[in-house]
């Protein structure tokens, strides 16, 4: 099964949690009274939005390429992932709202132990597919499915204070603790909802992603070929799960357009065999210069003009340089 498939059907689990975690909190909002649990039901609601427009995404992204789209429809996922951002950053600022009024104004709270409970039980849920969901999505380059665990988390570290909150409450019976915990938990929800809106719009504009070339260029240095001089204007682009990296490799000028060739495979080889089929490389061969000869490691080469001098260490700048390497 595609990486793109298994993110639609575990986004179909994360949809359906969403809603009966927010029916359960409802049901607890419906026994307390309490506005810290009636806060926490209105981030549901974004949950089950959310949800459902991770998996459109999805599914949206999990279409094959056509002419239209030569290089798939991945980029929708970091759309809804800035809507879902959007989504819980409103939510955050709602439930200030509420809870700056209860503050003011506390309510009579009805059966307080059964809704912790019931609240207790959403956050374990909500932790647990929450963590699958950004471990399952970081692993296929989904940020539509990270940005719905994160969601899920960012919904149980909300919820875990508000317990706390509705713990005191139980014990002390001072009124306005339940408002002042859901505004505490509302500034952590209006961050996450920040965070993700900002990932999604590093998506959108392709900005570099530092780690994923760190260890490109890592997995790179320590296989790199013989017949490798170099490999510079190297660059990956994320579309969805799928991972789409230009580079230009330097390879002795006297190899024949099959030897060229051969040199691609075992880099796409390479490559794949670190992450799987979601990476597609397009690289364009360069014929070495008499300059190359002084960082070239081959031996018995013919036509070499000078002795090596020092071997070139690829690290990100260089490899992301539009300019062949040179000893210094």
């Amino acid at each position: 099964m595609s990486t793109a498939k298994q993110n639609f059907n575990f986004q179909k689990i994360v949809a359906v949690t969403g809603v009966l975690l927010f029916l359960i909190k409802m049901a607890a909002w419906y026994l307390t009274n309490s506005v810290a649990i009636l806060t926490d039901a209105l981030e549901s609601t974004v949950n089950v939005t959310s949800a459902f427009i991770g998996l459109y995404s999805l599914y949206v992204s999990a279409k094959p390429k056509d002419t239209s789209h030569p290089y798939g429809h991945g980029k929708v996922e970091f759309i809804s992932a800035a809507i879902e951002g959007a989504l819980i950053s409103a939510a955050g600022l709602l439930i200030i709202y509420e809870a700056v009024k209860g503050l003011g104004n506390p309510r009579q709270i009805g059966q307080l132990d059964f809704g912790i409970y019931l609240i207790s039980a959403t956050a374990v849920i909500n932790y647990l597919v929450g963590a699958v969901a950004v471990k399952k999505g970081l692993k296929n380059n989904s940020l539509a499915l990270v940005a719905s665990g994160k969601h899920l988390q960012s919904d149980t570290y909300s919820t875990i204070g508000i317990i706390v909150g509705l713990i005191l409450l139980f014990f002390t019976k001072i009124a306005w603790l339940d408002s002042a915990v859901a505004l505490l938990f509302a500034l952590l929800i209006v961050f996450t909802g920040y965070k993700i809106i900002r990932d999604s719009l590093r998506g959108i504009m392709d900005e570099a992603d530092e780690a994923l070339l760190e260890k490109m260029v890592q997995i790179l240095q320590i296989n790199r070929g013989e017949n490798w001089v170099d490999l510079h204007n190297l660059r990956i682009i994320k579309y969805g799960s799928t991972l789409h990296l230009d580079c230009h490799l330097t390879v002795p000028w006297y190899l024949n357009v099959h030897e060229a060739h051969e040199e691609i495979d075992r880099l796409n080889q390479l490559v794949s065999t670190e992450f799987g089929e979601s990476i597609e490389l397009f690289v364009h061969t360069d014929g070495c210069l008499d300059y190359s000869c002084e960082i070239c490691r081959k031996e018995g080469c013919s036509a070499r003009q000078s002795p090596f001098r020092e071997k070139v260490e690829w690290t990100v700048n260089n490899i992301s340089s539009n300019q062949k390497h040179r000893a210094a």
